[in-house]
Parts: C-alpha cells; structure tokens; sequence
C-alpha cells in the first residue's frame, strides 16, 4: 500500500472518531456558555444572600440539560442548529429578566407576558436601563449565528447522504443517539431534583405552596427553573384544573373580611364620619412622585413649592406608604380604588379585569355620585378600557379625549392634562368622583430645556436630577390645578386628595445621601423606597397639619367614604378610614412581599425565604433588635391578609362575600 494510501485509510479510520467527540463536546459547550450567561445575570442582579453557589449551578446545568437532550436525537448538523437556536431563545429570555429586572426588582412572568404590548410604550425606560456590559449576552451568538446559517445550508446535502448508508446502520446511528439522549435526561433530572428537593424538605419547606415573591422561587430554582415553574403554575391554574375556592378557603376569607368590616362598623360612631356628605371627590394619582421630595430644598430652591404650601391647610401624612408590586401603576390603581392588595405575579388589572370589586367608583355612584376617571393615554394600557368599565366608572376619559396641545414625554404634559380635566369636570353632574392619572413623571423623567426650571446644580445630567426636574414640573402642575379648581368654584366644595403610585426606581443609593445630607440606614432606605405623599384637603380647610400616622394606599377608599358618611362595613376591603377624630391604634401597613410596619416596628422578610434572614427594626431609631419575636404576630398578620386577599381576587369573591353587589 502507497503512502498516500494509508493516509487516506488513517484519516477515514479517524473520521468516526473525531465526529465521537464532536458528538460528545457541542452540548457540554452549550451548558457551559449558558451557564457563563446565568452566572452573569446573578451578578448583575445582584440580590442579598441569593449569589449562585455549587447547588445553583447543578440545578442550572441540569435544567439545561433537560431543556436540551432532544438535539441528541437529531443529525449533527440539525443538533448544533437546534442547540444554537436554543442558546438564542435563553439569551433572550435572561436578558429580557435583566432589564426586567432593573426596572421592577423582579422577574417576568406569564402573567406579565399578558402585559407585552406595554413593552413597546416602556421603549424609551428600556434605553435608559440597558448597559455596555450586557454586550457579554450576545458576544458568542455574532460567532455561532452565521454559523449556523451555514450549517442550515449544508442540512439538505448531509441527508442525502445519510439516505445512503445501509438501514442497519442508520438504525444503530439512531439508537445510540437515543440512549444518549435518555443518559443526557436522567443525569439532567437528577441534577435539578436532588437540590431542589432538598431545599423543599429543609428551608424552603412550603415555597412552592403559597404566593411568594418570585425571586425566593428563583433562590431555589434558578433563573430557566424558575420559567418553567412559573409555566407550569400558569398550566395548572388556567387550564389543567378549575380555579374553584374550597369551601374551607371560602369560610376562611369570610371571617377575616367580617372581622376587618367590624372595625369600620365600630368607626361609624366617630364625630368626622359623615362630615362631609356630599362633597365631590377628587383624587389624583401622580406617577413615581416620592415622599423624600416633600419641604426639601437645593440650592435654596424648594423642590416642591406648591405642595408644601398646601400643606399648611391640609392634612399631610408623612408615614404613608405605597403597597405596589409587579402591576406598578395599575397596583396603586387597585389598591387606591379597590382597597385590596395586588398579586404576587402579574396585574390584577390585566389578569382579572372581569371579576367584580367593591370599589370607591361603584360604592359613590350607588349614593348618587357620578364617577370618571381621567388620564391622557392609550385606553388600552394596562387594560385600562376593561378594567375601568369594571370598577364602575361612569366614563374614562383617555387620550382621545384631550387636545394635545403640550406634547411631553409619553403623552400630554401634566399642566394642560390637568387644566383640560377641570373643564371637563365643570360640565358634570355633582356630586362626582374624579380620578386623575398624570404620566409627566415618568421614568426617565427627561423634560424639553424649556420646562427645566429647577437647578439641580452637580446632578445635572443624571437620572436622579432629571427626577427631581420631573417632580418640579409636576408639583408646578399642580399649583395651576388649583387655581384652576378655585377659578371653576369646586375647591370649596370638594374634598381633594393626591398620592405617588410608587417609587422612581432609581436603585443607587449615592444620589440620594448627596441630596439628603446623610447616608440612610436600611430601615431608612425601605422608607425612602416605599414612602409616597398623601395630602388630603377638605374643603373648609379643617384639622390641617402633618401627621404621624402610617398608612398605606389600601386605606385611601375607606378614608374617602368614611369623610362621606358611607357605610363601608359590609364592603370586601382591607384598609381603614386614616382620618379620625380619635386614633385608631394597632394600624399596620403592610406590604406584598410580607413585610409590614405598624409605626413601633419594621419587620423585612428574608428574600430567600430563609426565617433567620428576616429582619425586625424599631421604626423610629432603625436599631436592629436582636430577634424577630417582636415582629412575629404582625408577620404572621402579614400572610393572613395577603391570603385573604388572593382568595378574593382570584376566585372572584366579591358576589360571594357581598351579594348585595
């Protein structure tokens, strides 16, 4: 045999060898750069007590490795295809997460998904919340995209000649890719399960049976385990099983909402309640509008001139704090006019806007008041169009509606949206309840150089400075809309009340000590991230001042009827009236992810779920006390609440527990 001979024979005898270890190393590749994106993505995140450790990366290697065994059974070509394509999907679904993420301190859901065509209108928030670094997402996808475009190309000519080969060996071909397949499944699955079990059993006993804050889920199950979960729970309650309420749950959401109604019977006998019968309503909800901003100045300029001279005719509470979760918006919606805590995953507007509520609208226009809401965008963000039909509004005033003659940011600028709602207001039939959405806040809060009348001095140019223009601007709206209520003669005969719907979602911490003068300890920090402003003016300017109180969005509707003189005993709400003649006592505020605060303490839930991470502070001081004993009953009060009022939302209860409705 010549020389070139044998060589031929050597590279033929090699062939089979070299495409063994093909067959052996484009799947450990793809786990490996998914496990690299993974790890990235933890790190950017970057939740307390949740960093990947050895456990973590077995249950990602193994979800990936389940996500991935049946390209085993595919022609090798048709594999690296498939597994490229795979690593183009995860990649977009990390970072979807990521920016996600950034933006609501979550993870996406299915029931956010419901939400996509909200994402289009967030174009302008994305941008702002996209980074350099992110670029290692998508660094291998420029290689492996072209790549397997070419193989794609080469899939028709590598069939014709598998067609060939001998029957016996394409079977055998087969067999041993479907065994590996099968080794690839059973390593994946245990991989996954042997962990995950093990956190069931041990500190994560019970996670997966109530409504936890999806990034506990995540601590266990990883990021790609935590979708699959997340799907399979979507499955389960939409179409696998009906989503029917056990008599016991029924009997159990029964008592907890007679015996929170026995306390707003009980207030009935209170000298304030009814002393403004028949006034009109008027409630503003001002976009990302925080507390800290309130009396604050920089560079000797106050940050909010019209509100705080407000303030010295109406009723300030400087404890008041928003209760929102993944429905932002649409949450201080609920929460405002519903009195009822949002859902763990997704917007109660979006998911359940066919259900019924005792809400402020419905409960007013039974005692003859008109009720409209006014906010100048789309109807159908949010669902606004649905929902609000829902809750009962006589009419939704949206964009259509307003001329838009101040274009800025998302929409109309907040100074005409308020002028062109009063005189919408003027031609309705009091009394009447008008809710006002404004948007000119909103992230990313850039405003045209002509509106820029706050010198924000060495923030200028950053996120934080154009917040504080934004706020500005809104407060100056809002001076004009009083002028405009006065001029139109329904200040004084109406009661007027504004709120912030959430936070600004600004997550460094730096800008803020800048602005406050100190570093803000944690309890500090909670307080600045959920402190929102709730002012309250009535009409013949009585019991103004700045008061101590907590209170949370959940109490605005009971605080609106109560004023009004109207029963709200029987109603299926949580909140309780804030302003008394005598204090209440034993209020508690308390927030989606299980803390709470009742003025005395200020109990965090651990966020992986773990008790000994939990957290209890005095509220005043923030001095950590030693144990959470003394937060334990309002933590377990916590989770009654939370449960009763998932029970209510998602099994449509309302009719049940108040059939008069």
């Amino acid at each position: 045999m010549t020389l070139p001979d044998q060589l031929t024979k050597r590279r033929r005898l090699r062939a089979p060898f070299r495409a063994d270890i093909l067959l052996w190393l484009d799947m450990p590749l793809f786990i490996a750069l998914m496990l690299f994106k993974l790890d990235l993505f933890d790190q950017l995140i970057h939740v307390p007590y949740m960093d990947m450790n050895q456990d973590d990366r077995m249950i990602a290697a193994g979800t990936l490795a389940l996500l991935s065994f049946w390209t085993l059974w595919l022609p090798r070509n048709g594999r690296l295809v498939a597994l490229i394509f795979l690593n183009l999907v995860l990649t977009a679904i990390i970072y979807s997460d990521l920016i996600y993420f950034r933006y609501f301190r979550d993870l996406i859901t299915i029931p956010v998904l419901m939400q996509a065509g909200q994402v289009r209108a967030l174009g302008e928030s994305i941008d702002a919340l996209l980074a350099w670094k992110d670029l290692w997402f998508g660094a291998d996808l420029l290689l492996l995209l072209p790549f397997a475009c070419y193989l794609f190309l080469r899939m028709r000519r590598k069939r014709r000649r598998m067609e060939r080969l001998p029957s016996a060996r394409r079977s055998q071909t087969f067999a041993r890719r479907l065994i590996l397949g099968i080794i690839v499944f059973a390593t994946g699955y245990t991989l996954a399960y042997v962990p995950i079990h093990k956190a069931k059993t041990t500190w994560a006993a019970n996670l997966f049976a109530r409504n936890w804050w999806s990034l506990s889920l995540y601590n266990v199950t990883g990021e790609l385990g935590f979708h699959v979960y997340d799907l399979y729970c979507y499955a389960n309650e939409h179409w696998l099983h009906s989503s029917s309420v056990s008599e016991a749950q029924l009997a159990e959401a029964k008592q907890w909402f007679e015996d929170r109604g026995k306390v707003r019977k009980q207030l009935e006998a209170d000298p304030l309640f009814g002393q403004y019968k028949g006034m009109n309503v008027i409630l503003i909800q001002l976009e990302a509008f925080q507390n800290f901003v309130i009396e604050q100045k920089i560079g000797g300029q106050e940050v909010t001139p019209n509100m705080n001279k407000l303030l010295a005719s109406s009723l300030y509470f400087r404890n008041f704090y928003h209760q929102t979760a993944q429905g932002r918006t649409s949450d201080a919606d609920l929460a405002a006019n519903a009195s009822l805590q949002p859902l763990p995953t997704g917007s109660v507007f979006t998911r359940f806007a066919q259900h019924s509520y005792d809400s402020m609208a419905r409960t007013l226009k039974d005692n003859g008041y008109t009720a409209n809401v006014f906010h100048a965008y789309d109807g159908g963000f949010w669902n606004r169009n649905i929902m609000y039909d829902t809750l009962g509004y006589d009419h939704f005033y949206s964009k259509s509606a307003f001329t838009i003659d101040e274009p800025l940011g998302w929409s109309l600028g907040d100074k005409s949206f308020f002028k062109q709602s009063v005189h919408m207001m003027t031609k309705l039939k009091q009394p009447f309840y008008s809710f006002l959405i404004s948007l000119s806040s909103h992230h990313p809060y850039t405003l045209p150089a002509s509106e820029q009348t706050l010198d924000v001095g060495a923030f200028k140019g950053t996120i934080f400075g154009d917040y504080l223009e934004a706020v500005h601007y809104v407060d100056a709206a809002v001076g004009q809309l009083i002028n405009e209520l006065k001029a139109a003669g329904l200040w004084d005969k109406s009661i007027f009340l504004f709120y912030g719907d959430h936070d600004n979602s600004i997550k460094e911490w730096a800008p803020f000590e800048t602005f406050l003068g100190h570093k803000p300890n944690e309890t500090e920090q909670f307080r600045l991230l959920k402190g929102v402003p709730f002012i309250i003016h009535l009409p013949d300017g009585a019991r103004a001042g700045t008061y101590g109180d907590v209170g949370g969005q959940l109490d605005m509707t009971p605080t609106v009827l109560h004023l009004l003189g109207i029963p709200s005993s029987d109603n299926v709400m949580i909140g309780t009236p804030l302003v008394t003649a005598r204090p209440l006592g034993g209020k508690e505020v308390i927030f989606r992810n299980g803390a709470f605060t009742d003025g005395k303490v200020l109990y965090l839930p651990a966020e992986d779920g773990l008790p000994e991470h939990s957290k209890c502070y005095r509220f005043a001081s923030g001095e950590l006390l030693p144990d959470t004993s003394g937060c334990q009953a309002g933590a377990e009060a916590a989770r009654q609440e939370l449960h009763a009022s998932d029970l209510v939302v998602e099994h449509d209860l309302v009719p049940i527990l108040h059939p008069d409705k």
